[in-house]
This record gives C-alpha cells, structure tokens and sequence, in this order.
C-alpha cells in the first residue's frame, strides 16, 4: 500500500511568478521616460527692479491699480478693450511690455492683462511689483 501513495506536492513553483515581475519591469522601463516629459512649458515673464529700468526704451507701461483697473499713460483702459489697445500702441512701442502692479492688486488681472498682450503679439513681459 506504500507504493500507491502519491507524493505530496511541497515545493512552489516560482517561474510564472518570476515571468510576470519581468514583464512589470519591462513595461515600467519603457514608460518611466515618458512620465519626465509631462508639464506645461512657460516662459517666465522677467522679474526687473523699477531703478533698472531705462527711461529710453519704448516700453508699453501698464498699471494694474488695487482693484484690478488697467491704466496705460494714466488713463484707465476697459479690460475688455486691452487687446485692441496694446495692438495699437504695439507698433509705435516695440520694446514690449511693462507690468506695473500695486501690491494689492490680483493675481488673475495681470494674467488676464499678460494674455491679451500675448494675443496682441507681445513678446516680452517685464512685471514690477509694488
């Protein structure tokens, strides 16, 4: 009777187990790469302070006031109307653009007034803060 016993199965078979680590490894080898290049490409407007800047350039000066009105050569300018404004003054003014912001003033209009000179064709942003 000894000899019609099976024997017991005691060891693992680890080799399936092994084939799927390798397979992982492989797949996050070829996507780790990938994953660095993700994010949103900026340029960084240029941080000047108000004594560096030369009073011969033919900047665009934009006051952003504390609650968040536009001015260009004291006088106010809709926000509706920036665009438009920052086109026509673009040619005569080719330097770019100044940013003057009082220190209560938000942080969405300069943004707001850094878009519509980008899509005015404005290429270079300094921003002062107050």
């Amino acid at each position: 009777m000894a000899g019609n016993r099976r024997n017991t199965f005691n060891e693992i078979n680890i080799t399936p187990l092994t084939d799927i680590f390798l397979v992982l490894l492989i797949i996050m080898m070829v996507i780790a790469p990938l994953l660095d290049n993700q994010g949103l490409n900026l340029n960084v407007p240029e941080i000047v302070k108000q004594e560096n800047i030369k009073q011969d350039t033919k900047l665009i000066n934009v006051l952003v006031s504390d609650n968040d009105k536009y001015f260009i050569d004291d006088e106010e300018v809709m926000p509706n109307e920036l665009q438009d404004v920052l086109k026509k003054l673009k040619g005569d003014k080719p330097d770019g653009l100044l940013i003057q912001s009082q220190p209560n003033s938000t942080h969405g209009a300069v943004v707001k007034l850094m878009d519509n000179a980008r899509n005015a064709g404005i290429t270079s942003i300094s921003v002062v803060g107050g």
